[in-house]
């Protein structure tokens, strides 16, 4: 694609990189294949190869965004599925995460809209505010059908109970069990914590039990996605993050259970690149990060002790196949646990979840979820399982049958808890 920045805007970072991305996108079209809200919106302004437009011109102009600019990109789920389907090799996430900056800049949304970004931005990092803003929610079930849709569709994704917190996101160290292989740090997460504290719990006892002292380090928050995502300036979450980790001693890994997380986590080092004090710390940090289905498949998952057989269907995020490019290796672990594994068709396309979209754009969210868990019912799986807390969240209450997490199937099979809503 042929781009015309100035030399003075090719001066700023930023869009010396965007221009290298527009100039690898050849216009082919592969894209709009598999992007979700194209096959359901057919506007190409709601495909990659549209947005990529759109960003283009109005990065070249320097220009404010304008209304239709600011629709067709928060319509984007970021599920990065353009980037697995694209021949050469555009990296469309660090260009639409520049767009979403620069909306963020020269855009005034309407009042409504601001008030529940910087809400979302306040609340969901932060497990002592979201907790009881959840239980707050919980209240309004009774008064569900006199809502806007938009937070009936919040209020259908509550969890029917709020679990009890977990001592395990306390700043400790779990000693491995027998002799130690690996020394590893535990990202607890942020919404995981309220909504799926035994994700966590069932995490330590299999890296534990597979020889691994699990790291929970004091000054870890936010991964910093979620700010992120919405176009603002994360840095000093990750600045935050990475100093603690530092300052845990040596790690073989930063371990992280929710595949939007790893997404993030392994993105510090670019996002960090012309911060001088933490381009080297950054990259350092995005070298350690990964996720538990990688760390085990390092280890080697150990014989189940346990018969198992169930039929599952595993959903594989777009932050785990796409994002992080992690693809056979779950399935690969759940069949060495014993599972019968069905495939899910059209694996490629989002479940709807994409972090706070589900929020903020509740239709098009729904309309992918409900897809999703159709597909996925068809199969009639005993259990699905999933790698990322959102994916859970979304699909649950659309299931037949319960969503657990990998890891806690992993750590059942081998000698741990069983989850919680399997059958006896």
């Amino acid at each position: 694609m042929e781009t015309h920045f100035s030399l003075a805007q090719l001066a700023d970072p930023d869009i010396r990189e965007s221009e290298k991305i527009l100039r690898a996108c050849v216009h082919c079209g592969f894209c709009t294949a598999t992007c979700p809200t194209y096959t359901i919106l057919g506007d190409e302004l709601d495909s990659p190869r549209g947005r990529i437009y759109l960003l283009k011109e109005m990065l070249e102009q320097d220009a404010p965004a304008t209304t239709e600019v600011v629709t067709h990109i928060d319509r984007c789920l970021s599920c990065l599925s353009c980037m697995t389907t694209c021949p050469s090799g555009v990296n469309y996430m660090h260009l639409v995460d520049h767009g979403r900056r620069h909306i963020e800049d020269t855009y005034k949304r309407p009042w409504a809209d601001r008030m529940l970004r910087r809400l979302l931005r306040a609340v969901l990092p932060k497990p002592g505010l979201f907790r009881p803003a959840l239980r707050l929610a919980m209240l309004a079930r009774p008064l569900r059908a006199l809502l806007p849709a938009r937070l009936k569709d919040m209020l259908r994704m509550l969890p029917a109970h709020m679990p009890a917190p977990s001592s395990v996101h306390r700043p400790q160290v779990f000693a491995a069990e027998g002799a130690r292989r690996k020394r590893v740090a535990l990202l607890t997460g942020c919404v995981q914590q309220t909504l799926g504290p035994q994700i966590n719990e069932a995490t330590v006892r299999l890296l534990t039990r597979h020889g691994c002292d699990v790291v929970v380090p004091k000054g870890v928050g936010c991964c910093g996605a979620i700010g992120h995502h919405l176009g603002q300036n994360a840095h000093a979450d990750l600045k935050a993050n990475i100093d603690a980790w530092l300052e845990a001693g040596e790690l073989d890994a930063i371990v992280v259970n929710a595949s939007g997380c790893g997404t993030m986590l392994k993105d510090y080092g670019f996002l960090l690149r012309e911060d001088a004090a933490y381009a080297g710390k950054a990259a350092r940090i995005s070298a350690l990060a990964k996720d538990i289905t990688e760390v085990m498949g390092e280890l080697g998952l150990q014989a189940p002790t346990i018969p198992t057989g169930q039929r599952v269907a595993y959903q594989s995020p777009c932050s785990m196949q796409h994002g992080q490019k992690i693809n056979g290796l779950p399935k690969s672990l759940l069949a060495q646990a014993g599972f019968a594994l069905v495939d899910v068709p059209q694996e490629h396309l989002c479940c709807g979840s994409a972090g706070t979209y589900n929020i903020l754009q509740p239709t098009l969210a729904a309309e992918l979820g409900d897809r999703k868990a159709a597909q996925i019912s068809a199969l009639r799986p005993d259990i699905v399982a999933s790698g990322n807390i959102g994916c859970m969240t979304q699909l649950s209450p659309r299931l037949g049958a319960p969503i657990v997490h990998t890891v806690e199937l992993l750590d059942w099979a081998t000698g741990g808890k069983k989850p919680d809503g399997l059958a006896p």
